[in-house]
């Protein structure tokens, strides 16, 4: 591996530790080609998301335009403009889970939590998801809680568990 590689990765790993070193990261990138897709890693990787000031000090550093940067965030799924909640509720619309009842769960969480897909609730707590598969089959319907997963879920049960979380919090 040569220096210069290894240098980013230690930069990278300092950013992560500390987000006021994302300014570093910046310039060690400065001019290279097809540097913009790991900029925009690395300012995810260090804030959750990519603010706008990050936007800015790659906008600065690269020579693109902010505009095509924000056209770039939006156009990959693995970027986000916002921050994630403290709970990501991942719930599946795989096949099985589609088949047994994950459109009325996704409309009980829709309203419990009062937001959409993608969507973070305003207090900061939960953001969902909603995925095409979580890998559990067998378990459908089935939701990812953060690490945690819930399966052969019911209207009742999904309730009890978003209620579970919620008074974690109050």
């Amino acid at each position: 591996m040569d220096t210069a590689v290894k240098e980013k990765q230690q930069l990278n790993k300092k950013t992560k530790e500390d987000p006021k070193n994302f300014g570093a990261t910046l310039w060690v990138y400065k001019g290279e080609k097809g540097a913009l897709i790991p900029l925009l890693q690395s300012a995810q990787d260090t804030y959750g998301y990519i603010p706008e000031s990050a936007i800015d000090g790659i906008s600065e550093v690269t020579g693109i335009p902010s505009a095509d940067i924000y056209g770039v965030i939006t156009f990959y799924s693995q970027f986000r403009l916002k921050p994630l909640g403290k709970y990501v509720v991942k719930i599946c619309d795989g096949t099985a889970c589609h088949v047994n009842g994950s459109k009325d769960l996704i409309s009980i969480i829709r309203d419990e939590l009062g937001i959409t897909n993608n969507e973070t609730t305003e207090d900061g707590l939960f953001t969902l998801q909603e995925v095409a598969c979580l890998g559990c089959c067998s378990l459908s319907p089935v939701i990812m809680i953060n690490d945690e997963t819930y399966g052969r879920l019911d209207s009742k049960k999904l309730k009890t568990i978003l209620k579970e979380y919620k008074s974690k919090e109050s």
